[in-house]
């Protein structure tokens, strides 16, 4: 069966001259029960590594880490088929690590904020310097809950940088692609920084839990909601798709309710 994930992302519709999530931001929401990391993954090896045209074969990619070490992505990585460090010496690959930033006191919002300030600055001059020989280049944040709490619980900082990162799909035609927990505020009501991202959001990719339960040979499901580009009528081209997923050593199998990848 063919790459459901990337029917659904509208990887397999993209245009001969240009990654089809250019302009694009990508939202991945997950949970304890069910990661969402492999998504995020499947990106990072589709844009490096996927069969392109001349014109995309010069691109970029900028990984923002909050949660794991560059060894953590090179391992995985690799396992997939896609070398990082050979990217990152080919200077197709830049690695920002924040695991060892020294977290604001809890009376601080001021400097958590400036955190991602400084932070979006490095990004946003790195795309500058990068697209003056790539053509294309996608900033990839692998955990926004981690983000939060460097901002000391702002929400508002971390929409903040949110939108700036959004404001770089149009002024430098690149994408973002994030990762997001949202069983973390299961204990309240859906906060608004959620709301917003997902209204931010072109793509949608929601993993869950079997409804059914847990299964030895079925580890979770997907929703993607694709909002897709208006027709010349003015009508949405939105899509929703939901599938399972199981979750291998170097791949990951997905099929529809009853089958097997």
């Amino acid at each position: 069966m063919d790459n459901l994930l990337d029917r659904a992302l509208g990887l397999e519709e993209g245009r001969g001259d240009r990654w089809p999530l250019l302009g694009k931001l990508v939202l991945v929401e997950d949970c304890v029960e069910t990661g969402g990391a492999f998504v995020v993954h499947h990106i990072i090896k589709r844009f490096l590594l996927s069969p392109q045209p001349p014109a995309l074969s010069n691109n970029a990619l900028i990984l923002v880490a909050f949660s794991q070490p560059l060894s953590h992505y090179d391992r995985v990585l690799r396992k997939l088929g896609c070398n990082l460090v050979a990217q990152r010496d080919n200077n197709r690959f830049l690695f920002f690590d924040m695991l060892n930033l020294r977290f604001p006191d809890k009376d601080d919002a001021k400097t958590g904020s400036s955190i991602l300030v400084s932070l979006f600055e490095k990004i946003y001059n790195a795309v500058r310097a990068l697209s003056a020989e790539k053509n294309c280049i996608t900033i990839v944040i692998d955990d926004i809950a981690l983000m939060e709490v460097v901002a000391n619980g702002s929400s508002d900082s971390v929409l903040d940088f949110l939108h700036y990162c959004r404001t770089l799909t149009s002024e430098f035609d690149c994408s973002v692609v994030a990762l997001n927990h949202g069983d973390i505020y299961s204990s309240m009501e859906k906060p608004m920084l959620m709301l917003n991202l997902e209204y931010l959001s072109n793509i949608l990719v929601r993993a869950e839990p079997l409804a059914t339960g847990s299964a030895v040979d079925v580890h979770g499901q997907l929703m993607v909601f694709n909002k897709g580009e208006r027709d010349r009528q003015g009508t949405p081209g939105s899509k929703i798709h939901n599938f399972h997923f199981r979750v291998r050593e170097n791949s990951v199998d997905f099929f529809y309710p009853g089958g097997r990848g």
